[in-house]
C-alpha cells in the first residue's frame, strides 16, 4: 500500500509541478519529501487512516487546483475519486479507490 499511496502523491504533484521542457519531479524531489514511501509506511504500519487521507487531500487538492479546479471534466472526476478514498473507514477499503485514483492521476499525466 506505501508504494502506492507514493504513487498517487507523485502522479498528483506531477501535475503541480511539472512543465513542458522543464525537469520531471522524480520520487527523491523536495516535494515528495512529507509523501515518501518511508512516511506512508510509518502511518501505516500505525494504522493511522485518518492521516493518510489528510496526506492525500493535500496532494489531491493541489492537483485539483492545476486542472482548473471542479469546473472542468478532468476536476469534477479527480474530485469524485478523491472523495471515494475519504469514505473508507478501514485500510482495507481503502485500497480499490486509491488505486482507481492512481490510475486516473497516471493517466491525466
Amino acid at each position: 500500500m506505501e508504494l502506492t499511496l507514493e504513487a498517487v502523491a507523485l502522479f498528483a504533484l506531477k501535475l503541480v509541478h511539472e512543465t513542458d521542457g522543464g525537469s520531471p519531479v522524480l520520487r527523491d524531489d523536495p516535494a515528495m519529501a512529507a509523501y515518501e514511501r518511508e512516511v506512508f509506511g510509518l502511518l501505516v504500519r500505525q494504522g493511522d487512516l485518518r492521516q493518510i487521507q489528510r496526506k492525500l487531500d493535500e496532494c489531491v487538492m493541489q492537483a485539483l487546483q492545476a486542472l482548473g479546479g471542479t469546473e472542468t471534466v478532468l476536476g469534477r472526476e479527480l474530485e469524485r475519486l478523491a472523495a471515494d478514498t475519504r469514505k473508507a473507514s478501514t485500510l482495507e477499503e481503502l485500497d480499490a479507490p486509491l488505486d482507481a485514483l492512481k490510475h486516473y492521476l497516471k493517466a491525466i499525466q
